[in-house]
């Protein structure tokens, strides 16, 4: 029974724990069939969730693709078609080309042609001057021997000469009973007597032809180079004026006791003329560079107000700097203008200071800019060096601007153009350009003429009313020293010479020889600019009165 029970017992337990194993299989598989299913889902939603935003990313991947592809297409076709025009250009060009050699080809075979032409030609025309040569020798030869037979009648008919004027000279000395030196000297100067008209012709027709011939060239010459230079005229002043405000500014500039303009007079050295001209004060100078840096002192003076010692010393100062400044930028223009490079500093300084200098109312260094000028132009008609010929002209007054040594301003220039290393040629020009040394070189006679055609241009200077008179009658008194002068009047602001003379003293011949001689002595002795006509008047007056 106790085994029946216990058996009873363990098969209710079994059959209870395999109910409860079931049952807890079943639950845990339900808990589990759930869990996956949720799993499941998630992973599906998730799964789908991956799969769209896979097919977007593909899509935008696609998308840009395309594009790229798209635009590597029209890049591709974009370097094709410049590719393409490349290939135009390159063709059109060779074509060109070909065509070019073409025409050249022809070009060179007409050229061929022509030169073989000429080639033929020249072959003919030697053969035919050859056979000239030949005939003119054969004719030399013909004609030499003719003249050795003329020159052996000629020898014979000097030896007959010789002996018949043997004879008569011999007769003649038993006729005249005279030496052959007196016979001689009777004989020249009647010869003399007689040849003086047609020497005086001679001389005039010479004259006449030698004037003509250099006139036509010089006249071209000049001309050209006046045609080429237009040029300012400046006035020369040897006072300025500077404007003041009122008549009490005047007192402020003489100061107390005339300390003031005391002051100012000693330290720029000009005069300063204070009138009863109204609201103007004068300045009076005859260097214009001192006149010039005063009135600049004055003006700054006028405008400050305050007149005293040290402003006047302040003032000048500065006004001194800015004259040198202005020296130097004119220089350095003229140079400019001019075309002259490597010039030494201190003949620069020089060139600086012409700019405040004249010469009979003509400013020197625009003088010395025409010259240069006018001389570069004849020395490139006459095929020299226009630099050097430039060169030399702009310099030739550069011993008007040296203050400190006196002397002939050409002398002056010269010795400091040879100090500061400038060219004999250069020197030369300066030194000679008013003939006080010889002129060694075309370029001294092109700087002297350009000179002289800038100084006689209409307008370019005036001249002192007295030395003016003084040139007139020294004119007039020339032509009245020479024999057979019955009066001379200087005419045409002494442009031009008028001799009377007496006709029963001077011949025709003789009237040419005079007015050869005076304009020699008026060359020689007289300094003028341009030039002087020189014109001899002879004329016979037959008078008779009825009665």
């Amino acid at each position: 029974m106790a085994g029946n029970a216990w058996i009873v017992m363990a098969s209710s337990f079994v059959v209870g724990g395999t109910a409860g194993v079931a049952f807890g299989y079943y639950v845990v598989n339900q808990t589990l069939k759930r869990k996956v299913e949720e799993v499941l889902g998630a992973a599906r939603t998730e799964a789908t969730s991956i799969v769209e935003e896979a097919k977007s990313k593909a899509e935008q991947i696609k998308s840009k693709a395309r594009e790229e592809a798209m635009r590597i297409r029209e890049k591709i076709l974009e370097d094709i078609n410049e590719k393409k025009l490349e290939i135009e250009r390159l063709k059109a060009r060779l074509e060109a080309e070909e065509r070019s050699l073409q025409q050249e080809k022809r070009y060179l075979e007409k050229q061929e042609r022509e030169l073989q032409k000429r080639a033929e030609a020249l072959e003919r025309d030697y053969e035919k001057r050859l056979a000239d040569i030949e005939k003119r020798l054969a004719e030399i030869e013909k004609i030499k021997a003719e003249l050795e037979e003329r020159e052996k009648a000629l020898e014979e008919r000097e030896r007959m000469l010789d002996e018949a004027f043997a004879e008569v000279d011999r007769k003649l000395q038993e006729l005249a009973g005279m030496t052959p030196e007196e016979a001689r000297d009777i004989l020249f100067k009647n010869l003399e007597e007689e040849l003086s008209y047609e020497i005086g012709k001679k001389i005039q027709e010479f004259e006449e032809d030698y004037k003509d011939r250099a006139e036509d060239i010089a006249r071209k010459i000049l001309l050209t180079v006046m045609g080429r230079i237009v040029t300012d005229t400046v006035p020369e002043a040897t006072i300025s004026t500077v404007a003041i405000p009122n008549e009490e500014m005047k007192g402020r500039i003489i100061g107390r006791e005339g300390r003031n303009i005391r002051a100012f007079e000693s330290l720029t050295g000009v005069d300063l003329l204070i009138d009863d001209t109204p609201d103007v004060v004068v300045i009076s100078s005859f260097d214009p560079v001192r006149r010039e840096i005063a009135r600049r002192t004055l003006e700054k003076l006028v405008k400050d107000g305050r007149i005293h010692p040290a402003k006047i010393e302040e003032f000048y100062e500065k006004s001194k700097e800015e004259v040198e400044q202005e020296m130097k930028k004119r220089a350095e223009e003229a140079l400019t203008k001019v075309g002259i490079r490597n010039i030494h500093p201190e003949l620069k300084k020089i060139v600086g200071r012409l700019y405040f200098r004249y010469s009979y109312g003509q400013n020197i260094l625009y003088h010395s800019i025409e010259v240069a000028q006018i001389a570069g132009y004849i020395a490139a008609e006459l095929g020299l060096d226009v630099d050097l010929a430039k060169r030399a002209a702009f310099l030739h007054d550069i011993g008007k601007g040296i203050v400190e040594q006196e002397g002939s301003h050409a002398l002056v220039g010269a010795e400091y153009a040879r100090k500061y290393k400038e060219s004999d040629i250069v020197v030369n020009a300066i030194a000679s350009h008013h003939g006080e040394e010889p002129q060694l070189t075309p370029y001294a006679v092109i700087t002297q003429l350009a000179d002289a055609v800038s100084a006689a241009r209409p307008g370019a200077r005036y001249e002192n009313y007295e030395f003016f008179i003084k040139r007139l009658r020294a004119l007039e008194e020339i032509a009245k020293t020479v024999n057979g002068v019955k009066d001379s009047f200087a005419i045409q602001a002494g442009r031009e010479l008028r001799i009377i003379v007496d006709p029963e003293v001077v011949t025709d011949a003789e009237a040419y020889k005079i007015a050869r001689d005076v304009a020699q002595r008026v060359e020689d002795e007289l300094t003028y600019p341009g030039q002087i006509k020189v014109t001899v008047i002879r004329e016979t007056r037959a008078v008779e009165y009825a009665k």
